[in-house]
């Protein structure tokens, strides 16, 4: 091996001398847009019943958004109904409080 990248069934090339850098998921908070790394984010996710859920582990089934952990981007994301069209779902007004509660205890 001379250093000359190597090519695997239909793959990029890639240079075996150059060090490997870890891939960091990256989402986007549906109320202010910003791009940040997937773990800084919270998410929460639709349930079968039609509730939104917190979802700490991001490992939950069902349609996931993202919210950063500020109180301005909850307010944004609960009461203008961002969630609520990204997670194509209505948000019932006791689950909206449980979600606003959460995001206070946050910030």
């Amino acid at each position: 091996m001379n250093g000359k990248p190597l090519m695997w069934r239909g793959r990029k090339e890639r240079n075996i001398n150059s060090p490997s850098v870890k891939h960091i998921p990256q989402r986007t908070c549906v109320a202010c847009g910003r791009i940040r790394p997937k773990r800084e984010l919270i998410r929460l996710v639709r349930i079968a019943d039609g509730g939104v859920e917190v979802d700490s582990a991001g490992r939950k089934a069902g349609r996931g958004a993202y919210l950063c952990p500020a109180g301005d981007c909850w307010e944004v994301g609960l009461k203008e109904g961002r969630l609520e069209h990204v997670l194509r779902t209505a948000i019932s007004s006791d689950n909206r409080e449980q979600l606003i509660k959460y995001g206070q205890e946050l910030g």
